[in-house]
């Protein structure tokens, strides 16, 4: 009898950045997770981090948090953190909400896996990035929610192809 053998998928990193790690990459953290977890796809670790040490320590804006949870997330337990160059050299993919983002990353470390979120949303324009909705009004982190989860299945699907390339 020939001997199954099961393969576990291969463990991938992915950090999402925004300038405080206050709004949207705490956002893009939570709904990657349970998308994840949905699909039932594994040996993934989503996590979340800063480009500014303007919010260190802080937990998630209350209107980000107040967004996820009418939509079925659980933002609970977030801690504001800015992002290292070995985070960012450890990490399999790292995904920026603006241009600034990157390029703040691109000077922390060289490395070719930092890409913008709105990269992976096969309708938005390229390049766009996700706005900053902390300076405006509630209806902002609607929107902010509402791209996040339009990438989501891009992120999913890269995360995919990054697994079997390390098979």
């Amino acid at each position: 009898m020939a001997e199954v053998q099961t393969h576990r998928p291969t463990s991938v990193r992915v950090v999402f950045v925004c300038w405080g790690n206050i709004c949207r990459s705490p956002m893009a953290e939570r709904v990657a997770r349970r998308a994840a977890q949905e699909a039932g796809l594994t040996g993934v670790d989503f996590s979340s981090a800063a480009t500014s040490s303007d919010e260190l320590g802080a937990p998630m804006d209350p209107r980000a948090a107040a967004m996820l949870r009418r939509h079925g997330y659980h933002p609970d337990g977030h801690v504001a953190h800015r992002i290292s160059p070995d985070e960012i050299s450890s990490a399999s993919l790292v995904i920026a909400m603006e241009d600034l983002h990157l390029r703040k990353l691109r000077a922390l470390a060289d490395v070719d896996h930092l890409r913008l979120l709105s990269d992976f949303d096969p309708d938005a324009e390229p390049g766009s990035g996700v706005p900053d909705p902390w300076y405006g009004s509630d209806e902002g982190f609607a929107d902010t929610l509402a791209m996040i989860e339009a990438a989501t299945p891009g992120v999913l699907a890269h995360v995919s192809e990054l697994q079997r390339a390390r098979v």
